[in-house]
């Protein structure tokens, strides 16, 4: 049995090419500049680029890179590809030193590669979780430490990075860096992405139940501080281990893999965490479907090393 990383579009440039144009053009090229889809032909010659098109309505040449992740970028399309496949395929992430050492390249191109790849995984969808009395559990972590916060001296969530977190059972996650956990922080949030007719269920906190009560939702408790963490009422099982075990992969990959992220960074890790939970093997979804569904997500989310600093 041949091994996915045998295929000859993560070893041969052309084919890298081909790969990423087939499925980013499904019915042919298209020009980035002026969105023509006749009078395009192929640029040849020995020292044309691999991938050069020339649009004859607006007269400008382009690849399948402009306006994507890829654009302006020396990185060979067939590491993009190898780096796209990791990234999709490690449950818990793979770090810039591990790439760097896999792809041959600097650490720092390693870093800027891993969090544009991060960008094409963020997700797009706006639809609502919990459509049709579906059940989602929503709870809140904290991770790292705030830059430029005491270490002393103020509420321990107040020295540390917030993440609040919906997961719909059998479905997707979304996550969020927010600024706290009071209902100011929490509301926003889930009334953008929880649909009314949801089956909210969340741990005691107050906060949980002052926005239940305040927007009409179907609102369902366990309480943590008496040591209950599952409750049957009925075919109801109430809990919120569901997203507990996607903090428990998330806080793994970041203390084990990722080991350290900055503030301002974070929100794209958990675009990460979120695309793998949400396109996982539970929903029919293999490492090689998950980072071709990752290279659909690269399109109209270019990202400049200034934009990431």
């Amino acid at each position: 049995m041949k091994s996915i990383l045998e295929a000859r579009h993560f070893h041969d440039e052309q084919a890298a090419y081909n790969f990423v144009e087939k499925r980013l053009w499904p019915n042919g090229p298209v020009c980035p500049h002026c969105g023509g889809v006749e009078r395009i032909s192929k640029m040849g010659g020995k020292s044309t680029r691999i991938g050069a098109y020339k649009c004859y309505q607006c007269r400008k040449p382009f690849t399948v890179k402009v306006g994507t992740i890829f654009e302006s970028s020396h990185i060979p399309m067939r590491h993009w590809l190898q780096a796209i496949f990791l990234m999709a395929s490690s449950k818990k992430g793979i770090s810039s030193n591990q790439l760097h050492r896999t792809l041959g390249c600097t650490l720092k191109t390693a870093w800027f590669l891993s969090h544009r790849i991060r960008e094409a995984m963020r997700s797009t969808d706006t639809s609502p979780m919990g459509s049709n009395g579906g059940t989602v559990e929503v709870d809140e972590t904290f991770y790292g430490h705030v830059e430029g916060a005491p270490k002393k001296g103020r509420t321990a969530w107040a020295n540390k990075n917030v993440v609040v977190t919906l997961v719909e059972r059998g479905g997707s996650a979304r996550s969020f860096h927010v600024d706290g956990v009071r209902v100011a922080d929490i509301q926003p949030i889930i009334r953008a992405n929880m649909s009314r007719d949801a089956q909210m269920m969340t741990d005691e906190a107050n906060s949980y139940k002052f926005i239940a009560e305040v927007d009409g939702l179907n609102h369902d408790t366990v309480a943590h501080g008496r040591d209950e963490y599952v409750r049957r009422e009925g075919e109801k099982m109430i809990s919120t281990n569901t997203v507990e075990g996607y903090y428990s992969v998330f806080k793994r990959g970041m203390k084990g893999t990722y080991q350290h992220c900055k503030e301002k960074h974070l929100h794209r890790y958990l675009n990460e965490f979120d695309f793998r939970y949400s396109d996982r093997v539970a929903l029919g979804v293999n490492d090689t479907d998950r980072a071709e569904r990752a290279l659909k997500g690269v399109a109209g989310k270019r990202l400049t090393y200034r934009t990431t600093n």
